[in-house]
């Protein structure tokens, strides 16, 4: 009786649908005006030129970090894979004007939850870039990545890829 009350062990989750965080336009990583990202020093990924300033969580997760800045952002998902979701580009510039974070570390998100809002415009007139890096930074434990078609995508609710871990 005991066993089946606690012996039963859980499988771990090994493939994962990553959603977009943002509304705007799909890119490949390779096209972002920045080459710590184009040339995926921190990993493998994809980006958004967002349409509005509204970040979301892509995956279930835990928020493993939050730059006190508040232009990015850290999830841990429910296999394990560690995302970076960067808003814009040289935004750490903007010491965290124009943004407004409603989660803190630790926090438990779901795909759609609202992360982070930010001033579109602001960021076009003070940073080099409204492009927001969508960056897996623990790429070693990563299998597969599914990557979407380029184009339009509507945060929360668009997939940006799917990956399947080791």
């Amino acid at each position: 009786m005991l066993k089946k009350l606690f012996g039963k062990k859980t499988e771990k989750q090994t493939e994962e649908t990553v959603y977009a965080p943002l509304t705007g336009r799909l890119l490949n990583l390779e096209d972002v005006p920045d080459p710590v990202f184009s040339q995926k020093m921190m990993g493998d990924g994809m980006a958004i030129e967002p349409s509005e300033g509204i970040l979301v969580s892509p995956v279930e997760g835990e928020i493993i970090q939050l730059f006190h800045t508040k232009h990015a952002i850290g999830i841990k998902s429910l296999t394990g894979m560690e995302i970076l979701l960067h808003i814009g580009l040289e935004t750490v510039a903007m010491n965290g004007e124009g943004f407004e974070a409603f989660v803190k570390e630790g926090d438990k998100v779901k795909p759609g939850d609202k992360l982070i809002t930010f001033d579109l415009n602001l960021i076009k007139e003070k940073a080099a870039s409204t492009i927001t890096p969508i960056i897996i930074t623990n790429g070693d434990i990563i299998e597969n990545v599914q990557k979407s078609p380029l184009g339009e995508v509507k945060g929360g609710s668009d997939k940006v890829f799917e990956i399947k871990v080791k």
